[in-house]
């Protein structure tokens, strides 16, 4: 029993002083600074130390390369680093687990602030920790904040993209203002690029800082620029950020416009205007606001639309056109002349040559026609012809259609193959015209007869009585009629000819007396003249007419009846009047007589 008591104790001592030795060899290392040799409480003879950095009061922005060197016996097998901000706990940056022993301090990851690392290196041979801390260092991330920036007064537009640009209409010895704001803690400097130069302006700071340039370079040139700010801070961060502006101080170029239909000459008293807009080029400039019209002189109208309508009267008119543009450089003018013709052409009449059945090749057919305004437009003229029955009707019969004369213009002609096949129809004609302006009008169909070549006709100066005044009666009473029978050409056929009388106060139901007939024989108009005699025997005193006619019944075909009958006239004497003579027609005796008389009374006065 005392045996065991004893082996119990030295047992238990045992037990007790492997424990205060567990308890020694776990305790927490100290911590330590590159300027001074760590401070160890561990077992582990390894010295880690921080050999780039962070520094004492260091700005650490960005990613910063960690290194640690190691002195010392023994083997670290790997090294855990640790952040914490001042007063904070630490927190895992990462776990080395073999040579070389670095890392990349991403400070981007962390808050603004002061902070240290700690080290904790594991060493095998004695299995303990040694541990290290950094110098407090300082992450300063702060990017600067560019809280304005512009160039101030623009005509036109923000400048916050080249689609809206802050246009200026500023002259070469202009002033342009840029102004910035910024945030940021440890601002230093900002500078301004890509300005209308020549040159670039000063930085601003650090010495001092004005928040903006007042840039005037005395040669201002038109174009565009994208201004530039830059911006700077202590800890080397920047950022930066552009506008976009432009100088315009020309006009836009106008160019022509469509008007109304396009010709010289307009229809109609609205008469619209087109391409307005698109003819207005401001090229690299402000871009095209308005374009303004002007009629005759008159005020100016601004337009913002490619169309529009203006109502003008008829006549010749003058229209200008001038562009702005977004800043208020007016360009140049521009004229166009209107000419407006709302009247129909006036429609005269047809001239055709006369149109027989021995017509040989073209008949020369001719529209007259005139405009007063816009004149006939000859190339649009339209004459149609065809061939009716009876010459009346919208559509000519015979040919069923209107055919377009030949030829071009107001003057043309129609060429047949026989006219004498077209006796006694009707040439209809009917014309369309159109004037320069292109109102057009049609004329009403005109007939022309095609008449037969041949006109039978007296000679009406060799065609009379022998005597006007006669006594009545078988042995007094006789006159002879001589007629000359003509023909306008050769007639191979035979003509029936005939006398006629009936009494000069007969009623409208008396019928003439045919007194005689003569039929020529066939040949006798070989030489179209033909002389013909009759005697007639006056029945009683009292006037008589007395005709001759060519064809009475109309059996020739000819080109005019109305020349085929001759009048005369006869008076038969009243034998119971006192002092009535055989004749009015005085003797030769009596003439000479009365010749002598006013030769003697001429001498004597």
């Amino acid at each position: 029993m005392p045996k065991q008591s004893m082996g119990g104790r030295v047992v238990a001592v045992s037990l007790v002083t492997f424990l205060l030795l567990s308890m020694l060899s776990v305790s927490p290392p100290l911590d330590t600074h590159l300027e001074e040799a760590p401070q160890s409480f561990n077992t582990s003879s390894v010295n880690i130390v921080f050999s780039n950095g962070p520094a004492e009061d260091e700005s650490v922005t960005g990613l910063k390369t960690i290194t640690f060197a190691l002195s010392g016996v023994g083997t670290i097998d790997s090294i855990l680093v640790e952040i914490a901000e001042v007063g904070s706990s630490y927190s895992t940056l990462t776990n080395l687990t073999g040579s070389p022993w670095l890392f990349n301090f991403d400070s981007t990851a962390h808050t603004n602030g002061s902070y240290t690392l700690r080290a904790t290196g594991w060493d095998t041979d004695v299995s303990d920790n040694t541990t290290t801390t950094s110098d407090e260092f300082t992450i300063d991330n702060h990017i600067p904040e560019i809280t304005a920036f512009t160039a101030l007064s623009p005509n036109v537009g923000s400048g916050s993209s080249s689609t809206d640009r802050a246009w200026f209409n500023v002259s070469q010895t202009g002033t342009i203002e840029f102004r910035y704001g910024i945030s940021d803690d440890d601002f230093d400097r900002a500078t301004l690029q890509n300005v209308p130069g020549p040159g670039t302006p000063a930085t601003d700071g650090p010495t001092s800082l004005s928040y903006g340039w007042d840039w005037s370079t005395g040669s201002f040139s038109e174009g565009t620029w994208n201004p530039r700010l830059t911006v700077f801070d202590n800890s080397g961060l920047s950022s930066s950020e552009t506008i976009f502006i432009g100088i315009d101080r020309t006009g836009p170029v106008m160019s022509s416009v469509s008007v109304g239909s396009g010709g010289t000459w307009q229809s109609t008293t609205s008469v619209g205007i087109s391409g307005i807009l698109d003819a207005a080029n401001d090229g690299s400039g402000s871009g095209v606001d308005f374009v303004e019209l002007q009629i005759d002189g008159g005020s100016w109208t601004s337009l913002t639309s490619n169309t529009h309508t203006i109502e003008l009267s008829e006549g010749n008119h003058s229209i200008a056109l001038r562009a702005t543009d977004l800043v208020g450089n007016i360009g140049n003018t521009i004229t166009e002349t209107v000419r407006v013709d709302t009247s129909m052409p006036e429609l005269v009449g047809w001239t055709v040559d006369p149109l027989t059945t021995n017509l040989v090749g073209t008949a020369n057919i001719s529209y007259a026609t005139y405009d007063l305004l816009s004149g006939v437009d000859l190339s649009a003229v339209s004459l149609q012809y065809g061939f009716d029955s009876n010459g009346v009707g919208l559509t000519p019969d015979l040919t069923g259609q209107w055919l377009e004369l030949p030829g071009s213009g107001l003057d043309r002609g129609l060429a047949m193959a026989n006219w004498a096949t077209k006796s006694r129809q009707y040439l209809m004609l009917r014309a369309t015209i159109s004037d320069e302006a292109g109102n057009t009008e049609t004329s009403e169909p005109r007939g022309f007869q095609v008449m037969p070549g041949l006109d039978l006709s007296w000679n009406t100066t060799a065609t009379d009585v022998d005597r006007l005044v006669v006594r009545p009666g078988e042995t007094f009473g006789n006159v002879t009629i001589t007629g000359e029978l003509r023909s306008n050409q050769i007639y191979a056929g035979a003509v029936v000819v005939s006398l006629e009388a009936a009494p000069a106060d007969r009623s409208a139901t008396t019928e003439w007396t045919v007194m005689n007939v003569q039929t020529l024989p066939a040949g006798s108009l070989g030489d179209s003249v033909e002389t013909l005699e009759w005697s007639y025997t006056v029945p009683k005193s009292g006037q008589y007419d007395l005709r001759v006619r060519i064809d009475p019944t109309n059996v020739i075909d000819e080109n005019s009846e109305i020349n085929n009958d001759h009048y005369m006239v006869v008076t038969g004497a009243d034998v119971s009047s006192p002092g009535l003579v055989p004749s009015f027609a005085p003797t030769l005796t009596a003439l000479i007589c009365v010749g002598f008389v006013v030769a003697l009374l001429q001498q004597r006065d």
